[in-house]
């Protein structure tokens, strides 16, 4: 067992060339093999460690009998060696391959909400404005999609995350200049053109995307509003922002 773990250590370290030879390189490499041969080892361990104690323990109760006491207890702590090698290798790498696959999770996340956040925003500038929630799927589908990006996302879209909203400015009097003040805007109807209804239309989304536990309306989802891509605490201080705004 030593010398295969030896021996795997050399061919690895050939392979990944990490660069010249010192601690951490040796470290890292070990850790490379602990993780390749775990699935093996650890059959492997258990019965060459179950057999090499009943070796020990058989020339111990007839030491006249046979011989090689020394060379057996070498070969059982050679084996426990390798075991706690490559116990020691996995268990300290555990830490880093948890937060590299939640670091990845997160991209994944990410990287589907910034793809919402582009399909609405090249139908905004197609159309002029947002579809609304009965019509979200069929209308996105309407958009190129040569890679897929589109209709894989649409797949796993919850509209019931999506809200559309359009901010419509109006004035009391048609024949002056629209102003645009805060006591003039109003909540409107979703995709609306604002051909159709005489003011300046600001259309505006959010879509609020299931986390890790796949569950909305929870503490881990993603918020995109208007293509800002926002976790619940940056949702929380963006909105407590605009409010202090005069």
């Amino acid at each position: 067992m030593f010398i295969s773990f030896a021996g795997l250590l050399v061919a690895t370290f050939i392979e990944k060339r990490p660069g010249p030879i010192g601690f951490w390189t040796v470290t890292t490499v070990g850790e490379i093999v602990a993780w390749r041969v775990k699935w093996v080892a650890i059959p492997v361990t258990i019965i060459v460690l179950w057999t090499s104690a009943r070796i020990v323990r058989s020339i111990k109760r007839n030491p006249a009998r046979y011989i090689g006491l020394r060379g057996a207890r070498l070969g059982l702590a050679g084996a426990a060696l390798v075991t706690l090698l490559i116990a020691g290798l996995i268990g300290i790498t555990i830490p880093e391959r948890l937060r590299q696959r939640a670091m990845a999770r997160q991209a994944a996340q990410y990287s589907l909400a910034y793809t919402y956040s582009r399909v609405l925003l090249t139908y905004q500038e197609q159309h002029g404005f947002i579809p609304g929630q009965e019509e979200l799927r069929t209308e996105l589908k309407t958009l190129p999609d040569p890679d897929g990006s589109i209709a894989q996302a649409l797949q796993i879209l919850d509209v019931n995350g999506y809200q559309p909203s359009t901010l419509l400015a109006s004035a009391p009097n048609k024949a002056k200049t629209i102003p645009l003040r805060g006591q003039v805007i109003r909540k409107g109807a979703p995709s609306v053109p604002a051909s159709d209804h005489g003011g300046v239309s600001f259309t505006n989304y959010e879509l609020r995307l299931p986390g890790e536990d796949k569950v909305l309306n929870t503490d881990d989802d993603l918020i995109v509003r208007d293509g800002l891509v926002m976790t619940i605490p940056e949702y929380k201080a963006f909105i407590a922002s605009r409010t202090r705004l005069p």
